[in-house]
């Protein structure tokens, strides 16, 4: 059962990257602010209601100070996310600004970006996944596999949304495809790091839980909402950012 929790997040990337198969080899702007919003409000709500809760939950007998491990692992995991952002080279997803500069190839820089999308989504669904392996009481099967389910959820326009500027580069629709299913194999590694690790830090587990939620949080801030939010259509990605954001929070309560 592990093993379809780790999986189903990447399940949903694949399926993503077919679109470049269906749709116009270059996405409109709404369609694209849409998605965006969707996926953004998705991540928000699963960082909160699947991670950020559940290390505030595992750290009552802190008392008033149980806010410290939730504190401490959101802002290493955004601070990890922004060295990552600076340091490895690549093309934000809206095309508006490049990372650090190198010799690397345009669409080699847009496979970059989109992994160090799907990396802090991995991460999210290893440390959910430990928490329930190594038994605890916070987090349940059913919680892990909406987390799981959710991302997926959320994937799919992403794949969607990183894979159809590779095509509007020039690539070929089945190396396009070939490189948005790629980009998402970091999602099942990422989480078996994790999972692995974590069972040598299970005291940490809230510390843990908190960094994947700063990890996907930057993305939203840095990545998701500002494209959402620029220029025309903006209340498009509103709209779209609520529904995702009540989906992924009723998948949460439902299952978890």
């Amino acid at each position: 059962m592990i093993w379809t929790i780790i999986l189903i997040p990447f399940l949903g990337t694949a399926l993503g990257a077919t679109c470049v198969f269906f749709m116009k080899d270059e996405m409109k702007q709404t369609t694209q602010k849409g998605l965006g919003g969707f996926a953004a409000g998705v991540m928000v709500a699963a960082s909160f209601f699947s991670l950020i809760l559940p290390a505030l939950e595992q750290a009552q007998s802190m008392g008033k100070l149980r806010f410290i491990p939730s504190a401490i692992g959101f802002f290493i995991g955004m601070l990890f996310l922004l060295v990552l952002d600076m340091v490895i080279p690549h093309i934000h997803i809206d095309k508006s600004e490049e990372g650090p500069r190198s010799g690397l190839k345009r669409t080699t820089k847009l496979v970059l970006a989109v992994t160090l999308h799907n990396l802090p989504e991995g991460m999210a669904v290893g440390v959910v996944a430990a928490g329930w392996r190594y038994g605890n009481e916070t987090i349940s099967f059913m919680g892990a596999l909406a987390l799981a389910i959710g991302i997926a959820i959320q994937n799919f326009p992403e794949g969607a949304i990183v894979s159809m500027p590779l095509r509007a580069e020039g690539v070929a629709k089945w190396r396009t495809f070939l490189y948005g299913v790629l980009s998402g194999v970091v999602e099942p590694i990422g989480a078996v790091l994790v999972l692995g690790a974590a069972g040598l830090l299970i005291p940490t587990m809230p510390y843990l839980l908190s960094f994947a939620a700063g990890a996907m949080m930057y993305v939203v801030v840095e990545e998701l909402v500002p494209e959402m939010a620029e220029g025309k259509h903006s209340n498009i990605g509103t709209i779209s950012f609520a529904l995702g954001f009540i989906i992924m929070m009723i998948l949460d309560v439902a299952l978890g």
